[in-house]
């Protein structure tokens, strides 16, 4: 059975491509001209979409008149079959690939993230394994072309990190990147391991989306900022200045702690920018929270204490618990080049649960 489009949708896009396509090959106005191709960009593929299935509803329709038409001779009649079950392929194809491209935006999708990466259990070897996750974090950044610039960092005794704070700027990051967060857990023998015994540890991560001033507004009633004199490395004007910036938001408890740059001011406006990140993904979690149906339907809710997935390195594995999905690929997820297959399949399986509950509205 071929999936329903709604077809008066269909044909404001298609009237609404065409609109701007006119608008910007007349346009003079240098802002204007960028506005009308950032949404030619989204319109593009759709209609792409919506030509081929109406293209192929047209040869459907042909290939059946042909079939139904007792005057054609058999070779055509077999032809207009073979023409009839490709048509009905492009339809079904193109036609699951509109209700993907008409399913609600999430409006952060396009943002850069804030990732926070902090050792769970394990000791060290969680702290070592937190390095290894920013570092994956890190390659894949870089395959994108998008920048990643650490915020705040408190290293692990034997290397690695306790907690990692980063910003990864570029665009549709978040798109990629949302499903990452979770209990992310490994299984190795650690380097001090003297008998072989593989030992089980854990990192979380959490992929917050940034907010501008406009998504969260921050009253100065509401905040308590505090500066100290920055702790650990960093050279000789550590404890000779109070660089460093405590941020606290009284209403939600929640702390920030900045004290990586030099400057208080840049502390300052670092503590800011985390601490309206943190409120706003905490008001999309609420949101998802009481708009969740199941379970199934939070993939992308972000829940840190689900143990989403796990990295054997004695057998060269990564699990993702969520989809059941395990790939033969250990070193080349940890390059960043593997994760992509994961983001994929989580991707699509989002949109399949989000498609499922469409049809069933």
């Amino acid at each position: 059975m071929s999936l329903q489009l709604p077809q008066d949708r269909l044909d404001s896009i298609v009237a609404r491509h065409a609109v701007a396509t006119d608008e910007i090959n007349r346009s003079t106005d240098a802002v204007r001209t960028v506005e009308l191709a950032k949404e030619l960009a989204e319109l593009e593929p759709v209609v792409a979409a919506i030509t081929s299935w109406r293209n192929a509803q047209a040869s459907l329709d042909e290939a059946q008149g042909l079939i139904d038409d007792p005057t054609t001779d058999s070779e055509f009649r077999d032809l207009a079959y073979e023409e009839r079950d490709t048509a009905r392929t492009e339809i079904d194809a193109r036609a699951r690939e509109i209700l993907i491209a008409l399913l609600p935006k999430d409006a952060a999708d396009e943002r850069g993230v804030i990732l926070e990466i902090r050792a769970g259990t394990g000791g060290d070897e969680a702290s070592l394994f937190a390095g290894d996750l920013l570092r994956m974090y890190q390659r894949y950044a870089s395959q994108k072309g998008w920048s990643v610039d650490i915020i705040s960092e408190s290293e692990g005794t034997v290397g690695g990190y306790k907690e990692v704070i980063a910003e990864i700027s570029g665009r549709g990051v978040y798109a990629k990147l949302k499903f990452e967060s979770g209990a992310h857990r490994v299984q190795r023998v650690p380097d001090t391991e003297a008998s072989g015994r593989i030992h089980t540890s854990a990192a979380t991560v959490a992929m917050l989306p940034l907010a501008s001033e406009v998504d969260v507004a921050l009253n100065d009633n509401d905040l308590r900022i505090d500066t100290m004199r920055a702790g650990g490395a960093g050279g000789q004007h550590v404890n000779k200045t109070e660089s460093a910036v405590r941020l606290t938001h009284i209403p939600s408890g929640i702390v920030v702690v900045v004290q990586d740059e030099r400057s208080q001011h840049k502390n300052k406006a670092r503590a800011f920018e985390l601490m309206r990140a943190r409120l706003y993904d905490m008001e999309r979690m609420k949101a998802d929270a009481e708009r969740a149906a199941d379970r199934r339907s939070q993939i992308g809710s972000g829940d840190r204490s689900e143990r989403i997935r796990t990295y054997n390195f004695p057998q060269g594995r990564v699990t993702d618990h969520r989809i059941n999905l395990t790939l033969y690929k250990l070193d080349e997820m940890m390059q960043g080049l593997a994760l992509d297959e994961i983001i994929d399949a989580l991707t699509a399986e989002h949109q399949a649960t989000l498609l499922a509950a469409q049809s069933g509205a």
